[in-house]
């Protein structure tokens, strides 16, 4: 038997190497040899008819054998599966695949195109973490926990912990800013905002915010006015008017809210056939962010001195100004993932 394994191993190989290289033939060989009536199988079966003494060493040589079979017929196998991929990659008669271009989302194109604007006139982008303390969510910036204020900030808590929270606004920021850098400088604060709102066509309960804060020496609320007059010709164009409208914000003093004429009527109804604009309620403006002077508190939270320095603070909502930016009419729909509408940007 030793003499039939050797000259079985050498015709086993040799057609298998002469073997056409395909998967078919591969297999035709892998039955041929090692199936249930494969001549490997024959020759384990003959073994019973052997003398004792020579069963351990024929049940050797025909382990190596079947091994020696199987790793010939796993070669030929790869190298007929490599040639049947390189022939696919070359197949120039199958159609082409065509890959959309992926589009930036409608909210990330925004606070991209904010940010550009601010950059452009001297200030820089920083970020900070989207989990706080109570102490820099409201504390440093004169929101004590007492503070009536605190209302208008409902807030989610971290379970786990009881003493960290979700920011309620991007200006933690500021103050996390002002206590590790010293003026002067000019920066704004882009981010995710957590509050718990019903969710309908104008509020959701994850938004995005970016701030702004300028701090030196004799900065004075007309050069806010000039800084936000500037945001908002380059963003919405350079028809649009502007107004202030005196409002309340713990953090800054004086405080007010900025109007920008509605960007479809401009308050001539006439504009649009005489009838009521959609957008304005027929108003003719629209709320896009709060602003004002840094108040002389905040300042000695982080440990500046109020006699020395000014500065002033704005913060906007970024749906806010994508919705009048591209003319969406609700906020749920930035979030929804339907292709269709984010293919429009």
């Amino acid at each position: 038997m030793k003499n039939q394994i050797k000259q079985l191993e050498q015709a086993a190989l040799q057609e298998i190497t002469s073997a056409a290289v395909s998967k078919d033939a591969v297999e035709g060989l892998r039955i041929k040899y090692l199936g249930r009536k494969g001549v490997v199988t024959e020759l384990f079966k003959k073994m019973s008819e052997l003398p004792a003494s020579e069963k351990p060493e024929a049940g050797q040589l025909l382990n190596l054998l079947k091994n020696t079979v199987t790793k010939a017929l796993d070669e030929k196998l790869n190298s007929a599966a490599g040639i049947e991929e390189e022939k696919e990659a070359l197949d120039v008669t199958l159609p082409g695949i065509l890959s959309k271009p992926g589009h930036l989302h409608p909210i990330t194109r925004t606070i991209d195109e904010i940010c550009r604007i601010f950059i452009s006139i001297g200030f820089r982008v920083v970020e900070g973490p989207e989990i706080e303390t109570e102490h820099y969510n409201f504390e440093t910036l004169n929101i004590p926990l007492e503070h009536p204020s605190r209302d208008a900030f409902d807030t989610f808590y971290l379970k786990s912990s009881g003493k960290y929270l979700l920011r309620s606004h991007t200006s933690p920021v500021q103050t996390r800013f002002m206590e590790k850098n010293k003026p002067p400088f000019s920066i704004v604060v882009p981010g995710k905002v957590y509050r718990p709102d019903a969710t309908d066509a104008s509020h959701s309960f994850m938004f995005h915010q970016i701030e702004g804060l300028a701090v030196g020496d004799n900065i004075k609320f007309s050069d806010l006015k000039g800084v936000l007059s500037i945001f908002a010709k380059t963003m919405f164009g350079k028809s649009i008017k502007m107004r202030f409208r005196p409002s309340f914000f713990p953090f800054t003093e004086p405080s007010a809210e900025i109007d920008i004429s509605c960007i479809i009527c401009g308050g001539d109804a006439q504009k649009i056939g005489g009838k009521r604009c959609s957008l304005c309620g027929g108003k003719g403006w629209l709320e896009i962010l709060g602003a004002g002077m840094v108040n002389p508190k905040v300042f000695e939270k982080v440990g500046y001195d109020p006699k020395k320095v000014t500065g002033f603070a704005f913060g906007m909502g970024v749906e806010r100004i994508a919705i009048l930016k591209y003319g969406v009419s609700d906020i749920r729909m930035f979030f929804e993932n339907d292709v269709r509408f984010l293919e429009q940007f």
